[in-house]
Order: C-alpha cells, then sequence, then structure tokens
C-alpha cells in the first residue's frame, strides 16, 4: 500500500511503500528539478532536515558530479538503460535507478506515516 506523505512543498511526489518500508519518488528528466535537487529533496523530507541551515550535505554520502554523470545520457545521446547507485545518507539507505526510480529507505527512529 502506498500513502502519499507531504513533508513539505518540494516533495509533493514522496510517496511510503508501507509493504517495503520505504519512500518513493520518481525523478522527471525533463522536468525542472535536477537528479540532485530530487533526491536531496526526498531525503530531507523523510528525515525532516532542513538543508537550507546546513544540516545536510550530498558530499558527506556521495559525488553528487559523478552521481548525475552516471545517469546523464551517454556521449552520443542515448538514453542509459539499466542500472543503479546506491548510498547512504542521513542514515537512509538510498537506491537510484537509471529509470527515474528513487528508494529511500528510512532508519527505525523515523516516523511512517500511519
Amino acid at each position: 500500500m502506498q500513502t502519499e506523505i507531504t513533508r513539505n512543498s518540494d516533495t509533493s511526489e514522496l510517496t511510503y511503500d508501507e509493504a517495503n518500508d520505504r519512500f518513493e519518488v520518481e525523478y522527471d528528466p525533463e522536468g525542472s528539478a535536477t537528479l540532485l535537487t530530487t533526491i536531496v529533496h526526498g531525503l530531507t523530507a523523510v528525515v525532516d532536515v532542513d538543508v537550507s541551515q546546513g544540516e545536510f550535505s550530498l558530499y558527506d554520502s556521495v559525488d553528487p558530479d559523478a552521481l548525475e554523470r552516471i545517469f546523464s545520457p551517454k556521449a552520443d545521446g542515448e538514453e542509459r538503460t539499466g542500472g543503479h547507485v546506491a548510498f547512504t545518507a542521513l542514515e537512509c539507505e538510498v537506491y537510484v535507478y537509471a529509470n527515474g526510480e528513487i528508494y529511500i529507505y528510512p532508519p527505525p527512529q523515523v516516523e511512517r506515516p500511519n
């Protein structure tokens, strides 16, 4: 069962998948948000951290530039298919897939939606 959860206005697509105990957000390469922005807003919504206060930097967990390059189109313009990257940030396990799916597995102390 998936429940939509909105912890701030930047994460309207963030949903909670109760069966898998994970939050899900989808990156849209045609949208206005970058992959990194989508990941950061998803993470900070899950653990309720304010990025504007300097409480979190994605650089502490993964190289954001490398992450962008991994999922950007190939040199010939062809879209990348398949593959994923996993890393830990803010005590969450984060899985980013080439198809735009992002799964965030929260630590036990994070409140889940009812």
